[in-house]
């Protein structure tokens, strides 16, 4: 069943790209006749018109020439280096969150039988994404179509060149901001893998993911960051819903962080949970882990101002902010009720913040990030702390305690801490929201964001579970999942 899946998914890639390609062959003959008469009417620029390009450059505004009217060509062609190397750099970044950042900090939180299933998770899922989301994966979330899920513009990375696209960078080009894109898309799912650590066969991982990625993460990052996305406040003047994320609270944290409940519960508890004791099997690797995620995390939030920009800069900043107090205020509370600060409260505290501040990074200013880390040391810890006891889930890494409860709470303050002196594009549509009602604009996208995490989640569960089960035998867990899926083990003697 495995194998059909796979050839059934290449199958289908193939014989789109056959139909894409085809369509373009028939395209070709008009365009070629229409570009010299485009190229006929465009002039040289004079001096000032370059110096234009050149401010515009050093401000990450558009060039004379990407105007639709415009009747010049530029000397300042293509991409930015110094935007193009930022983003590039913020790419590699985000995936070192997750290879090796999220499989460190994970894997030492499992036990030493299951440390390698978590990494093969990771890598296999960084692989099935990339082919996912080289076949339609991009173009659905970033290529026009409808408000709720793009087109197949984009499908196969076709005409994803060197060249910026305008909808969403002036700068950096194409190719870079697909890939920069890429690394948030392989992570999202990634995180989902902590609630159902230890239990989860990875073949059913696997197959969710595949079906988690077209039901929930392509049409909700389309909603949020799709130039005509149905919840893109910023920059859709048309969004039914005016909504902002700079950085992923929702796309990212939410959808995974709900998501990874529903499928815990679903899936059940670890056989002897909760009466036999589960503890980490190296505290050492989850704090090198949670270093590299944070390292990681300025490509994730301060790359999201798609330039080395000043907003960028703000990001940056915000964000080391909030994840450092986030990290010792969780802390402080831990040795308040436990009386020790363990490394993992400063470890989970870092993430909170992270988190937290991931939608409002790009949009708030010192003192506001100084309110966002003080809270995410807080709610996050008595969500893990009391919550997870209360109802007795076996969130197994606590994903829903720190990137659900961490991401939805981010969302909201986003709405009461954004301001127009950080970022001046808030000015562009929803002038009249921030300040005022925009918090009311979150808690329309937090909700529809719950929806689909949730609904999503139970009906791919299902299928799932149906077609090839979702959990191994009890020999198989009791066993570990290294030995009995991968064939390996992690440690020896």
């Amino acid at each position: 069943m495995k194998k059909l899946f796979l050839i059934g998914l290449l199958l289908g890639a193939c014989s789109l790209n056959t139909i894409l390609a085809a369509e373009d062959t028939n395209a070709a003959p008009a365009a070629a006749a229409a570009a010299p008469a485009a190229t006929a009417t465009k002039a040289e620029p004079n001096m000032e018109q370059r110096v234009a390009d050149l401010e515009a450059y050093i401000n990450n505004a558009a060039r004379g020439a990407d105007a639709a009217d415009a009747k010049i060509t530029s000397k300042v062609g293509g991409a930015g280096p110094g935007h193009n190397a930022w983003m590039m750099t913020s790419a590699a970044l985000v995936l070192f969150m997750t290879l090796p950042g999220l499989a460190l900090f994970y894997g030492g939180l499992v036990r030493r039988k299951n440390v390698l299933s978590v990494l093969a998770q990771c890598l296999g899922i960084a692989g099935l994404v990339t082919i996912l989301w080289w076949a339609v994966g991009y173009s659905f979330v970033f290529a026009k179509g409808s408000p709720f899920l793009g087109g197949l513009t984009f499908a196969f990375l076709k005409g994803v060149d060197s060249a910026p696209n305008t909808d969403y960078s002036y700068w950096v080009s194409h190719n870079v901001f697909s890939m920069y894109q890429l690394m948030f898309a392989i992570i999202t799912p990634a995180l989902i893998i902590g609630a159902i650590a230890e239990r989860m066969k990875f073949s059913a991982i696997l197959a969710f993911v595949t079906l988690w990625m077209f039901i929930v993460y392509f049409p909700l990052a389309h909603m949020i960051w799709g130039v005509d996305g149905f919840m893109n406040g910023v920059w859709n003047s048309s969004a039914k819903i005016k909504a902002i994320d700079f950085a992923g609270g929702t796309v990212v944290h939410m959808s995974s962080g709900w998501s990874a409940l529903i499928l815990c519960i679903i899936l059940g508890k670890r056989l002897g949970f909760p009466k036999e004791p589960m503890p980490p099997h190296s505290m050492v690797f989850c704090m090198v882990g949670t270093g590299m995620l944070w390292v990681g995390w300025y490509g994730f939030n301060a790359g999201s101002a798609v330039a080395a920009d000043g907003i960028a800069a703000n990001a940056f900043m915000t964000t080391t902010i909030a994840t450092a107090i986030a990290s010792f205020v969780w802390a402080l509370a831990e040795w308040t009720i436990k009386g020790k600060p363990s490394i993992l409260g400063f470890c989970s505290g870092a993430v909170a913040g992270l988190v937290v501040i991931t939608p409002a990074t790009g949009f708030v200013n010192a003192s506001g990030s100084v309110i966002i880390g003080i809270i995410a040391g807080l709610v996050p810890f008595f969500a893990c702390y009391k919550l997870k006891a209360l109802l007795g889930y076996d969130d197994a890494l606590d994903t829903f305690g720190v990137h659900a409860v961490g991401g939805t709470t981010g969302a909201f303050l986003t709405g009461v801490l954004a301001t127009h002196d950080v970022n001046a594009n808030l000015a562009t549509n929803l002038k009249d929201y921030v300040g005022h009602t925009l918090w009311l604009e979150q808690i329309k996208a937090i909700g529809l964001t719950l929806t689909l995490a949730i609904v999503g989640t139970v009906v791919i569960a299902f299928i799932v579970k149906a077609i090839i089960g979702l959990r191994p035998s009890e020999e198989v867990e009791t066993l570990g999942l290294d030995l009995a899926e991968h064939g390996e083990e992690g440690y020896h003697g």
